[in-house]
């Protein structure tokens, strides 16, 4: 990935409404609005060596965007885009990420083959650009029988790639860290030296997904 230019100080974000810079990571890039306390000081590293990619905002996120949508130029950002670019295309291009986090919850049409298939393919042209994917498992089951995490960690462990669990990081807290329609995230202030506050979704998804790319960013070697 170096000798094919990606920075190793950006990370992009691959995802739907719940990656959105509003709710997600951008506290990082703005001192007052996150609390690390003393148990989790050290991650102060990781938060300056990734300065500037927390609130990036990212041409693979979108609201409504799902696995497939990241392969379609019609969902493109056309003002810095190139024609027939795929978001996934443009946003490698634009950002030479050294690591991807894909974070995909939503599937309409309730097809998990289908999901996997586009999943994996987003997993083979992220290493095909020289980045690392980081793959993230979802705090919801709407679909059921948790299948789509199923095939998440599964796709996880074929390609031998970095898994944040975060569905397991939400089962001890309050309904999982869901609001009533079990999708959607419950808010909170990113103190983490509050326990009130550690049992909100949000706060445990920003923490958790800073401590994933505190491990991944070590394990490349990053200074």
């Amino acid at each position: 990935g170096l000798a094919m230019g990606n920075d190793p100080t950006h990370f992009s974000k691959l995802g739907d409404c719940q990656n959105i810079t509003t709710y997600f990571l951008a506290i990082y890039d703005t001192e007052d609005q996150y609390n690390l306390g003393e148990e989790y000081a050290d991650l102060q590293e990781t938060i300056d060596y990734y300065a500037g990619s927390w609130s990036r905002e990212s041409k693979t996120v979108k609201g409504g965007f799902n696995v497939a949508s990241v392969f379609n130029p019609i969902f493109s950002d056309r003002a810095v885009c190139e024609n027939n670019e795929t978001p996934l295309a443009c946003e490698m291009r634009l950002n030479k990420p050294s690591v991807v986090l894909i974070s995909m919850e939503e599937w309409w049409n309730g097809d998990t083959a289908k999901y996997e298939t586009y999943l994996r393919k987003i997993v083979d042209e992220v290493i095909a650009n020289g980045a690392v994917p980081v793959l993230a498992t979802k705090a919801d089951n709407l679909e059921g029988d948790n299948s789509i995490n199923k095939a998440i960690v599964n796709l996880a462990y074929e390609y031998e790639i970095p898994l944040w669990n975060f569905w397991a990081a939400v089962q001890p807290i309050p309904k999982h860290g869901l609001l009533p329609d079990g999708f959607h995230l419950t808010h909170g202030l990113y103190d983490y030296t509050d326990s009130a506050q550690l049992k909100r979704g949000w706060v445990q998804r920003n923490l958790t997904a800073l401590q994933v790319l505190d491990a991944v960013r070590k394990g490349l070697g990053g200074q």
